[in-house]
């Protein structure tokens, strides 16, 4: 099985990719540079699958992300949960004192503030990809930087981390999605009991509240709500949700009742949650 994700080996997405398929015989990772690559993968068939982050727990959603799976022709089958730890690993035998440069994603940086502040005579340096930085310092031989990645990183390029856990929280989440082509085989998920959503509604006083009750009224539990605007149409908005239900017929029934009010509406994915 091929599976696409943005990033290097050693990254969260891998950590994520093997969490929820496992560490199988004839997985394997392709790494991307950017999400739209991922999914052009996916759509073009080069890959079976795809695996791309959706919302963090302190940085927010990826709306990119939320852009692409109204556009492309793709569904989400599954999520999972991943605890996100980042820590400094640099070349085998150097010691935190002779670090002078460390280099990670701006997220991940973001989210070390602490440490980072606590340790000024490091320079920070902004890099493509968390586990990126980590393979960039050992295939450069660098001694005088770090990476800050995953552990996974480590193993993967054979550095060494120097200091565990210097993020800022420790409820640190990130939710991933584990997409395939909209008309590939549907897997079966035994106990499915959360759909994503897009819908658009006429731009007029009342129009999603009205959309929101209905989602109520059949019975669905809203988990989470996100808007993105709509390109050409300035102050307009498609309406991203997240909602958990019992049984298929309500949600067959919250599929229903916003046909009858939205313009728009697509289904991005019935699926277990996490």
């Amino acid at each position: 099985m091929k599976v696409a994700i943005q990033g290097e080996l050693g990254s969260n997405s891998h950590m994520a990719t093997v969490e929820m398929l496992g560490n199988q015989n004839g997985l394997e990772i392709i790494p991307c540079t950017v999400s739209a690559q991922v999914l052009a993968k996916v759509v073009h068939g080069e890959v079976d699958a795809a695996v791309l982050p959706i919302e963090n727990s302190l940085h927010g959603s990826v709306a990119e992300h939320y852009d692409l799976l109204l556009e492309l022709p793709v569904r989400i089958d599954g999520e999972s949960l991943l605890r996100i730890r980042h820590n400094v690993i640099a070349m085998p035998g150097v010691k935190l004192s002779e670090v002078r440069k460390v280099m990670s994603h701006p997220v991940a940086l973001s989210q070390c503030r602490r440490f980072l502040a606590a340790h000024p005579e490091l320079e920070v340096v902004p890099f493509y990809d968390t586990a990126g930085s980590v393979k960039h310092v050992v295939a450069a031989g660098l001694r005088d930087a770090a990476g800050i990645a995953p552990e996974l990183a480590a193993r993967v390029y054979g550095a060494e981390v120097l200091v565990l856990g210097i993020e800022d929280h420790a409820e640190n989440f990130t939710r991933f999605h584990l997409l395939r082509r909209e008309d590939a085989d549907v897997v079966s998920v035994a106990g499915a009991d959360k759909m994503s959503l897009a819908f658009a509604i006429e731009h007029r006083p009342g129009t999603l509240v009205a959309a929101l009750q209905r989602l109520a009224d059949a019975g669905v539990n809203l988990t989470k709500i996100e808007s993105r605007p709509v390109p050409g149409s300035p102050w307009e908005y498609v309406f991203y949700v997240d909602v958990r239900f019992e049984t298929a017929a309500k949600a067959e029934a919250a599929l229903g009742a916003l046909r009858e009010h939205c313009r728009m509406i697509k289904v991005l994915g019935r699926y277990r949650a996490a």
